[in-house]
This record gives C-alpha cells, structure tokens and sequence, in this order.
C-alpha cells in the first residue's frame, strides 16, 4: 500500500493510474468493520481502491471533540494493508487547509434539519473537505455508510449541483450484535454507557412495530419513542421522521420514511436511522445514491 501525504502527488498518481475506475473510501481513522465494509465494496467495484484519513478540524464546533478523536493511525495503516488498498491518502490539515484558505462548500436545504440544528458548522465543513478530496483523488466512485444518511444526502447534491464526475454508493449501516451501530465514537463509552448503547437501535424496533399496528401520526410514533428511551440516555438531540429524499420532516407515515435519532449516552453523541415503508418493514439491501451528472 502507497502512502500519499501531499495533493499534487496524488493527483499525479490518478493520473498514472488513469486506465483504472478509481474508488474513493474517505474517513477520519479509527476504522472499524463499517469502514472495511466500505472498502471492499471498493474493491468489488473499483480498479483501483483509495481510503483517505484525515481528521478534519473545520467540521468540528467549538465545544465538540477534535482534540480527542481517537487517532490510531498504526492500526488504522494495518487494517488497509491488510485490505489490499491501493493508496492511503493521509493528508496533513496544513495541506488541506493552507495558510489563506478562504473558500467554503455549503449545500442548503438538506443540510437545516436533523444534525444541522445541532451542528451549525458540521456540514459545510464537511462538504468542503469531500470537495476537496474529490479534487486530490480524482475518483470515479465514493463509498458511504448509512449510518451517516444526512451526510452521504449531502454530498450527493453537491455532486449533482457542481458536477463532480463521482458517483456516491451508500451502503447499509454495520452494527455490532447487540445492534449497535458502529461508529468511531463508541470507543468514548464506559462499560455501563456500552450496556445502554443498544437501546437506540432498539428504539428503531419499536418504531417499526408502532407503525406495524396502524400508527401512522409521525408526532405520536416520535412521543412514544422519546419514552422508550428516556430512561436510558442522558440527552435527546432529535427523534425524528423524515422524507428520504428532502430529509423534510413528514406529519403521516405514508410510502416510505426515515426513522432518524440522535441522542448522547454519557458524554457521547451517536446517531442512527432507518428507512421503513408504510408496513412497518425495514427497506432491504444497499442503499444506492447514483447522481445524474
């Protein structure tokens, strides 16, 4: 596996390697199954097969927790050897952002409701750096999970509006046997934080059952869910349903919906959604998010 550090050099090697389909993996570290998933979707599909890790300090507010992401960057190296990955794209955060840097991506609409209530700097920071990965690496696809369904939304219109050559696939979230989803963060919760953990999928389970027994008011399958997990979390962000498409909330569940929480458990923030249909069932298999430029 290369390891590239600097934008010009990797956009060199995209060209060398311009005669191979590249698949772009962009993640900040501490890479867990969800983000191998990922990879070796990468792989099935791509010539060749770029993961980038770079801790990104401008989607972070001021009271969030750059300073103590988990950075293992010797095991994080290990694992995408170990997966056959062409190039580690690992920029330094002087190299993304020089001095001067004045330029910001920032996509409307989509980016309002859910975690941008909460997050006012998340998205545009967020949409900046995939812009500027997209230029660096040159992909011909980028590869995301579910669990972060806002963010691979977000990045898909900005695809579409500015017309990146890049399609996005959003495959289906990873979670650990107790149903947790995998993230990152899990590593910030204590052994008590990690029993009560699983509640939220759990949440989700009970939010297709209400919908399974005819209750269709979104307000009241929103009540009823903040109930059931009141008693184990120390904090709720949102609970809410939404359009899959528009992330705009929806007052009845009809067609399909999006099932989206947000929540701390202890100190630490996890997310998790689900899309379900007007039965109650949870929508199978990978979730495809192929842009029309």
């Amino acid at each position: 596996m290369k390891i590239i550090t600097h934008i010009s050099e990797m956009q060199q090697w995209t060209k060398e390697n311009g005669g191979h389909s590249i698949g772009l993996v962009p993640t900040m570290g501490a890479l867990h199954e969800g983000h191998l998933s990922l990879v070796r979707a990468a792989r099935k599909e791509s010539g060749r097969v770029v993961a980038s890790i770079f801790v990104n300090p401008t989607q972070f507010g001021p009271k969030e927790d750059l300073k103590n992401y988990p950075r293992p960057i010797a095991r994080d190296r290990k694992l995408l050897d170990e997966e056959k990955v062409d190039v580690l794209f690992y920029p330094s955060a002087r190299e993304m952002y020089p001095d001067g840097f004045q330029t910001e991506v920032r996509v409307k609409g989509l980016t309002e409701g859910l975690c941008g209530k909460f997050r006012p700097v998340h998205f545009a920071g967020m949409t900046t750096v995939v812009a500027k990965l997209f230029n660096a690496v040159l992909p011909a696809k980028a590869y995301f999970g579910a669990k972060d369904y806002q963010q691979a939304m977000v990045v898909k219109r900005m695809v579409r509006d500015l017309n990146f050559p890049v399609e996005i696939r959003m495959l289906e979230t990873v979670r650990e046997r107790d149903g947790l989803a995998m993230s990152s963060r899990n590593a910030y919760l204590n052994r008590m934080e990690r029993i009560k953990a699983p509640m939220v999928n759990l949440a989700l389970d009970y939010a297709e059952a209400l919908i399974r027994q005819g209750l269709r008011d979104t307000d009241q399958i929103q009540t009823e869910i903040r109930g059931f997990l009141k008693p184990f979390v120390s904090k709720i962000d949102y609970i809410e349903v939404v359009h899959p498409e528009n992330l705009m909330p929806i007052r009845r569940f009809q067609g399909t919906g999006l099932l989206a929480i947000a929540c701390y458990i202890g100190a630490t923030r996890l997310i998790d959604n689900r899309l379900v249909n007007q039965h109650g069932t949870k929508v199978p298999g990978t979730y495809y998010a192929k842009t029309t430029s």
